[in-house]
């Protein structure tokens, strides 16, 4: 799993800097559009959206305590995407009510609830989109094939028999490259991931 590390929340809380504050919004913004677009918000106002839970994330963040269980950061921020969707389409008139049983509203009770497919989707999606950033982060410093195996192998979840058929690699050759990559994304990761 692809964590934010507590060595950035704790940065982010005590004395964030520029760089620290840019790293994170990199990191999200991806993941933010992806959920915020599939809530049927028009693109005009993804963007507000995303400014609006980075706020609330800025502004919340110093009295946020980390319950020292994997995801925690990733859950407390599902948690302010849910609220400030809630709170958008309430603007609208969309929902009306807490209990309205329309569609966008059960969407939201499952993306609230940490057991639901909804949530646990969450977790997938950012798991591959902090993995992906980080890749595109390192990728100059591998040879096209090197990428092609790790992204076939780890986020597209292609075994590696298939992977070797497609590239003519060896499947020795499959494993050292994606074990390359991997020591190359925990070097980079090690202030940011768990």
């Amino acid at each position: 799993m692809l964590e934010t590390s507590h060595s950035l929340l704790d940065r982010l809380r005590a004395s964030p800097d520029d760089a620290d504050w840019s790293r994170l919004v990199e990191l999200y913004t991806p993941l933010l559009r992806a959920w915020l677009t599939r809530s049927e918000v028009q693109a005009a106002d993804v963007d507000d959206l995303i400014q609006e839970v980075l706020l609330v994330v800025h502004r919340e963040l110093p009295a946020f305590q980390h319950n020292q269980r994997q995801g925690a950061f990733r859950c407390w921020l599902r948690q302010i995407v849910v609220y400030r969707l809630r709170n958008f389409w309430r603007s609208r008139g969309r929902l009306i009510a807490a209990g309205n049983d329309s569609q966008l509203e059960e969407q939201l009770r499952q993306l609230e609830d940490d057991g639901s497919h909804l949530s646990q989707m969450w977790d997938r999606e950012h798991n591959l989109a902090i993995a992906r950033k980080l890749l595109e982060m390192i990728e100059s410093r591998f040879t096209e094939s090197t990428r092609l195996v790790f992204r076939r192998l780890v986020l597209d979840g292609a075994d590696a028999d298939t992977v070797a058929s497609e590239t003519g690699l060896s499947l020795n050759a499959i494993f050292t490259a994606k074990s390359r990559v991997l020591r190359e994304l925990r070097r980079l990761g090690q202030r940011l991931l768990d």
